[in-house]
Protein backbone atom coordinates (compact mmCIF):
# COMPACT_ATOMS: atom_id res chain seq x y z
CA UNK A 1 0.00 0.00 0.00
CA UNK A 2 1.55 3.33 -1.05
CA UNK A 3 1.49 6.49 1.05
CA UNK A 4 -1.51 8.01 -0.72
CA UNK A 5 -3.53 4.86 -0.09
CA UNK A 6 -2.38 4.81 3.54
CA UNK A 7 -3.56 8.38 3.89
CA UNK A 8 -6.94 7.63 2.34
CA UNK A 9 -7.39 4.70 4.72
CA UNK A 10 -6.46 6.89 7.70
CA UNK A 11 -8.89 9.64 6.68
CA UNK A 12 -11.72 7.09 6.41
CA UNK A 13 -11.07 5.48 9.81
CA UNK A 14 -9.48 8.23 11.92
CA UNK A 15 -10.52 8.83 15.53
CA UNK A 16 -9.94 12.48 16.49
CA UNK A 17 -11.61 13.28 19.81
CA UNK A 18 -10.73 16.98 20.06
CA UNK A 19 -9.08 19.59 17.82
CA UNK A 20 -7.82 23.02 18.84
CA UNK A 21 -5.38 25.79 17.98
CA UNK A 22 -2.82 27.16 20.42
CA UNK A 23 -2.68 30.90 21.10
CA UNK A 24 0.50 32.76 22.01
CA UNK A 25 0.79 36.10 23.79
CA UNK A 26 3.69 38.52 24.06
CA UNK A 27 4.91 38.20 20.46
CA UNK A 28 2.25 40.20 18.64
CA UNK A 29 2.94 40.61 14.91
CA UNK A 30 4.73 37.24 14.76
CA UNK A 31 3.55 33.70 14.07
CA UNK A 32 4.45 30.89 16.47
CA UNK A 33 4.65 27.43 14.94
CA UNK A 34 6.67 24.19 14.84
CA UNK A 35 6.70 24.05 18.62
CA UNK A 36 8.31 21.65 21.08
CA UNK A 37 6.02 19.43 23.10
CA UNK A 38 4.76 21.04 26.33
CA UNK A 39 6.80 20.04 29.37
CA UNK A 40 6.75 20.58 33.12
CA UNK A 41 9.73 22.15 34.89
CA UNK A 42 9.79 23.06 38.57
CA UNK A 43 6.02 22.97 38.86
CA UNK A 44 5.15 25.04 35.78
CA UNK A 45 4.25 24.09 32.20
CA UNK A 46 6.31 25.48 29.32
CA UNK A 47 6.74 25.20 25.59
CA UNK A 48 9.38 26.41 23.12
CA UNK A 49 8.11 27.84 19.84
CA UNK A 50 9.49 29.06 16.52
CA UNK A 51 8.69 32.78 16.22
CA UNK A 52 8.69 34.39 12.78
CA UNK A 53 6.96 37.10 10.76
CA UNK A 54 4.45 35.78 8.24
CA UNK A 55 6.24 37.56 5.37
CA UNK A 56 9.68 36.13 6.18
CA UNK A 57 11.31 32.72 5.96
CA UNK A 58 14.45 31.30 7.60
CA UNK A 59 14.60 34.38 9.82
CA UNK A 60 13.17 33.00 13.02
CA UNK A 61 13.89 32.78 16.73
CA UNK A 62 13.04 30.21 19.36
CA UNK A 63 11.37 31.63 22.47
CA UNK A 64 10.09 30.14 25.73
CA UNK A 65 6.39 30.36 26.68
CA UNK A 66 4.58 29.50 29.92
CA UNK A 67 1.10 27.99 30.03
CA UNK A 68 -1.46 30.58 31.16
CA UNK A 69 -4.70 28.84 30.15
CA UNK A 70 -6.18 26.00 28.14
CA UNK A 71 -4.18 25.98 24.87
CA UNK A 72 -2.90 29.44 25.84
CA UNK A 73 0.79 30.31 26.20
CA UNK A 74 2.52 33.55 27.20
CA UNK A 75 6.09 34.65 26.51
CA UNK A 76 8.49 34.31 29.45
CA UNK A 77 9.85 37.84 29.62
CA UNK A 78 13.63 38.08 29.85
CA UNK A 79 14.19 34.50 28.71
CA UNK A 80 16.94 33.70 26.22
CA UNK A 81 16.38 34.36 22.50
CA UNK A 82 17.81 31.53 20.37
CA UNK A 83 18.51 32.06 16.65
CA UNK A 84 17.00 28.72 15.73
CA UNK A 85 14.10 27.03 13.97
CA UNK A 86 11.83 24.15 15.00
CA UNK A 87 12.76 23.50 18.65
CA UNK A 88 12.44 20.22 20.49
CA UNK A 89 13.19 19.17 24.07
CA UNK A 90 14.27 16.05 25.93
CA UNK A 91 15.03 15.33 29.57
CA UNK A 92 18.46 13.74 29.99
CA UNK A 93 19.57 13.08 33.56
CA UNK A 94 18.89 16.23 35.57
CA UNK A 95 19.15 18.49 32.53
CA UNK A 96 16.77 19.80 29.95
CA UNK A 97 18.18 19.54 26.42
CA UNK A 98 16.78 21.83 23.73
CA UNK A 99 17.73 21.45 20.09
CA UNK A 100 16.85 23.36 16.94
CA UNK A 101 18.07 24.23 13.45
CA UNK A 102 20.49 27.11 12.98
CA UNK A 103 20.48 28.56 9.44
CA UNK A 104 23.65 30.23 8.16
CA UNK A 105 23.51 32.96 5.55
CA UNK A 106 26.05 34.19 2.99
CA UNK A 107 25.22 37.43 1.14
CA UNK A 108 21.53 37.27 2.13
CA UNK A 109 21.11 33.71 0.83
CA UNK A 110 20.77 30.51 2.87
CA UNK A 111 24.21 28.90 2.76
CA UNK A 112 23.78 25.88 5.04
CA UNK A 113 22.24 24.75 8.34
CA UNK A 114 23.11 22.72 11.42
CA UNK A 115 21.39 21.28 14.47
CA UNK A 116 22.44 23.21 17.59
CA UNK A 117 22.02 21.77 21.09
CA UNK A 118 21.63 23.55 24.44
CA UNK A 119 21.35 22.13 27.95
CA UNK A 120 20.95 23.20 31.56
CA UNK A 121 18.67 23.34 34.58
CA UNK A 122 17.61 26.99 34.19
CA UNK A 123 15.25 26.74 31.26
CA UNK A 124 15.22 30.48 30.57
CA UNK A 125 19.02 30.44 30.09
CA UNK A 126 20.32 27.20 28.53
CA UNK A 127 23.93 26.73 27.39
CA UNK A 128 25.07 25.69 23.92
CA UNK A 129 27.13 22.47 23.98
CA UNK A 130 27.36 20.80 20.56
CA UNK A 131 26.48 20.91 16.86
CA UNK A 132 25.12 18.24 14.51
CA UNK A 133 26.26 17.45 10.95
CA UNK A 134 25.91 20.00 8.17
CA UNK A 135 22.59 19.93 6.26
CA UNK A 136 20.88 17.73 8.85
CA UNK A 137 17.67 18.64 10.66
CA UNK A 138 15.55 16.58 13.07
CA UNK A 139 18.26 15.06 15.29
CA UNK A 140 16.50 13.75 18.39
CA UNK A 141 17.55 12.31 21.76
CA UNK A 142 15.81 10.03 24.24
CA UNK A 143 17.00 8.79 27.63
CA UNK A 144 16.99 5.00 27.89
CA UNK A 145 17.75 2.59 30.72
CA UNK A 146 21.04 2.69 32.66
CA UNK A 147 21.71 6.27 31.59
CA UNK A 148 22.10 5.42 27.90
CA UNK A 149 20.89 7.94 25.32
CA UNK A 150 19.25 7.02 22.03
CA UNK A 151 20.15 9.31 19.12
CA UNK A 152 18.05 9.64 15.95
CA UNK A 153 19.51 11.19 12.80
CA UNK A 154 17.87 12.32 9.57
CA UNK A 155 20.16 12.58 6.53
CA UNK A 156 18.44 14.00 3.46
CA UNK A 157 19.66 14.88 -0.01
CA UNK A 158 20.57 13.67 -3.47
CA UNK A 159 23.04 11.07 -2.19
CA UNK A 160 20.32 9.48 -0.09
CA UNK A 161 17.89 9.55 -3.01
CA UNK A 162 20.39 7.89 -5.37
CA UNK A 163 21.18 5.13 -2.88
CA UNK A 164 17.77 4.48 -1.31
CA UNK A 165 15.15 6.15 -3.56
CA UNK A 166 13.65 8.14 -0.69
CA UNK A 167 14.60 11.77 -0.02
CA UNK A 168 15.63 11.02 3.56
CA UNK A 169 16.41 8.23 6.00
CA UNK A 170 16.28 7.93 9.78
CA UNK A 171 19.33 6.59 11.60
CA UNK A 172 19.63 5.41 15.20
CA UNK A 173 22.52 4.83 17.56
CA UNK A 174 23.16 4.75 21.31
CA UNK A 175 25.63 6.82 23.36
CA UNK A 176 26.49 6.70 27.06
CA UNK A 177 26.46 10.44 27.83
CA UNK A 178 25.86 13.83 26.23
CA UNK A 179 29.65 14.23 26.01
CA UNK A 180 29.59 11.60 23.25
CA UNK A 181 27.11 13.54 21.09
CA UNK A 182 29.27 14.62 18.13
CA UNK A 183 28.81 15.23 14.41
CA UNK A 184 30.55 11.95 13.64
CA UNK A 185 28.33 9.89 15.95
CA UNK A 186 25.17 11.34 14.43
CA UNK A 187 26.41 11.05 10.85
CA UNK A 188 27.35 7.37 11.30
CA UNK A 189 24.10 6.27 12.98
CA UNK A 190 22.95 3.08 11.19
CA UNK A 191 19.83 3.59 9.08
CA UNK A 192 16.47 2.09 9.98
CA UNK A 193 15.18 0.26 6.86
CA UNK A 194 11.77 0.37 5.16
CA UNK A 195 10.43 3.68 6.52
CA UNK A 196 10.12 5.77 3.34
CA UNK A 197 9.32 4.80 -0.20
CA UNK A 198 10.30 6.39 -3.52
CA UNK A 199 10.49 10.21 -3.24
CA UNK A 200 9.11 10.23 0.32
CA UNK A 201 10.88 11.74 3.29
CA UNK A 202 10.39 12.23 7.00
CA UNK A 203 12.02 12.24 10.40
CA UNK A 204 11.74 11.67 14.12
CA UNK A 205 10.25 14.60 16.04
CA UNK A 206 9.99 13.15 19.56
CA UNK A 207 11.08 9.80 21.00
CA UNK A 208 9.76 7.93 24.06
CA UNK A 209 11.36 5.05 25.95
CA UNK A 210 8.80 2.29 26.47
CA UNK A 211 8.37 -0.40 29.13
CA UNK A 212 9.16 -3.02 26.48
CA UNK A 213 12.68 -1.60 26.12
CA UNK A 214 11.82 -0.34 22.65
CA UNK A 215 11.40 3.29 21.60
CA UNK A 216 8.18 4.91 20.46
CA UNK A 217 8.74 7.50 17.74
CA UNK A 218 6.40 10.35 16.84
CA UNK A 219 7.52 11.82 13.54
CA UNK A 220 6.58 13.30 10.20
CA UNK A 221 6.20 11.57 6.84
CA UNK A 222 5.99 13.58 3.62
CA UNK A 223 5.50 13.51 -0.11
CA UNK A 224 4.93 15.93 -2.99
CA UNK A 225 1.84 16.13 -5.12
CA UNK A 226 0.02 18.53 -7.45
CA UNK A 227 -3.30 20.15 -6.55
CA UNK A 228 -6.28 20.38 -8.91
CA UNK A 229 -5.19 23.88 -9.98
CA UNK A 230 -1.65 22.72 -10.77
CA UNK A 231 0.00 23.93 -7.55
CA UNK A 232 2.94 21.81 -6.41
CA UNK A 233 2.23 20.75 -2.80
CA UNK A 234 4.49 19.56 -0.01
CA UNK A 235 2.38 17.27 2.16
CA UNK A 236 3.48 16.76 5.78
CA UNK A 237 1.66 14.27 8.01
CA UNK A 238 2.02 13.08 11.62
CA UNK A 239 3.10 9.46 11.88
CA UNK A 240 4.44 6.98 14.43
CA UNK A 241 6.38 3.77 14.68
CA UNK A 242 8.07 1.66 17.34
CA UNK A 243 11.79 1.03 17.01
CA UNK A 244 12.77 -2.51 17.98
CA UNK A 245 16.12 -1.56 19.49
CA UNK A 246 17.53 -5.11 19.47
CA UNK A 247 16.76 -5.85 15.82
CA UNK A 248 16.99 -2.24 14.53
CA UNK A 249 13.68 -2.39 12.67
CA UNK A 250 10.55 -0.21 12.66
CA UNK A 251 7.31 -1.82 13.87
CA UNK A 252 3.68 -0.67 13.71
CA UNK A 253 4.15 2.23 11.30
CA UNK A 254 1.03 4.37 10.92
CA UNK A 255 -0.28 7.81 10.09
CA UNK A 256 -1.73 9.43 13.23
CA UNK A 257 -2.70 12.90 11.98
CA UNK A 258 -3.05 15.07 8.86
CA UNK A 259 -3.68 18.76 8.26
CA UNK A 260 -7.42 18.07 7.94
CA UNK A 261 -7.49 16.87 11.59
CA UNK A 262 -6.64 20.37 12.84
CA UNK A 263 -8.72 23.56 12.68
CA UNK A 264 -8.65 25.51 9.40
CA UNK A 265 -6.09 28.28 9.08
CA UNK A 266 -3.66 30.08 6.79
CA UNK A 267 -0.47 28.72 5.23
CA UNK A 268 2.80 30.59 4.91
CA UNK A 269 3.02 29.62 1.23
CA UNK A 270 0.51 27.99 -1.16
CA UNK A 271 2.53 24.76 -1.26
CA UNK A 272 2.20 24.36 2.53
CA UNK A 273 -1.59 24.32 2.87
CA UNK A 274 -1.45 20.55 3.56
CA UNK A 275 1.36 20.74 6.10
CA UNK A 276 1.22 19.36 9.66
CA UNK A 277 4.78 19.35 11.02
CA UNK A 278 4.74 17.08 14.07
CA UNK A 279 5.88 18.09 17.57
CA UNK A 280 4.99 15.01 19.66
CA UNK A 281 2.51 13.59 22.15
CA UNK A 282 1.71 14.22 25.80
CA UNK A 283 -0.20 11.57 27.75
CA UNK A 284 -3.59 12.44 29.23
CA UNK A 285 -5.26 11.16 32.38
CA UNK A 286 -7.92 9.39 30.28
CA UNK A 287 -5.24 7.25 28.57
CA UNK A 288 -5.45 9.11 25.28
CA UNK A 289 -2.80 11.54 23.98
CA UNK A 290 -2.57 15.18 23.06
CA UNK A 291 -0.75 15.28 19.72
CA UNK A 292 0.87 18.67 19.03
CA UNK A 293 1.87 19.92 15.60
CA UNK A 294 2.79 22.97 13.60
CA UNK A 295 0.18 23.68 10.93
CA UNK A 296 0.73 25.52 7.65
CA UNK A 297 4.05 26.95 8.91
CA UNK A 298 2.01 29.70 10.58
CA UNK A 299 0.29 28.22 13.66
CA UNK A 300 0.32 25.36 16.15
CA UNK A 301 -2.46 22.90 16.89
CA UNK A 302 -3.45 20.07 19.21
CA UNK A 303 -5.59 17.01 18.59
CA UNK A 304 -6.58 14.18 20.92
CA UNK A 305 -5.83 10.69 19.59
CA UNK A 306 -5.55 7.13 20.86
CA UNK A 307 -2.21 6.03 22.32
CA UNK A 308 -0.19 5.11 19.21
CA UNK A 309 2.14 2.61 20.94
CA UNK A 310 -0.60 0.31 22.26
CA UNK A 311 0.77 -3.19 22.71
CA UNK A 312 4.36 -2.03 23.06
CA UNK A 313 4.27 -0.87 26.70
CA UNK A 314 3.62 2.42 28.41
CA UNK A 315 5.97 5.39 28.19
CA UNK A 316 8.50 5.44 31.01
CA UNK A 317 8.24 8.93 32.46
CA UNK A 318 10.92 10.56 34.55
Amino acid sequence: MNLLQRREQFELNKSIYESAKLSFHGVEGFDVYNISIPFEWKGKDYIFGRVERRSEWARSWVRLFEKTGQDEWTLVRGSMVYQLEDPYISLIGDSLVMGGTHVRYQQHNVDTYFGYFYKGTEIDDLYYFTTGPEYMKDIRLVEMNEGRIGVFSRPRGEEVRKKFGSESMIGFTVINSLDELTMEVVENAPYIPDLFDQNEWGGCNQAYYLESGNIGVIGHICYKTTSENGQLMQVYMNFSFVLDVTHHVALDQKIIGTRTCYPDGPAKKPDLTDCAFTSGIVMREDGKCDLYSGIGDTEAGRIVINYPFEGHGAIISK
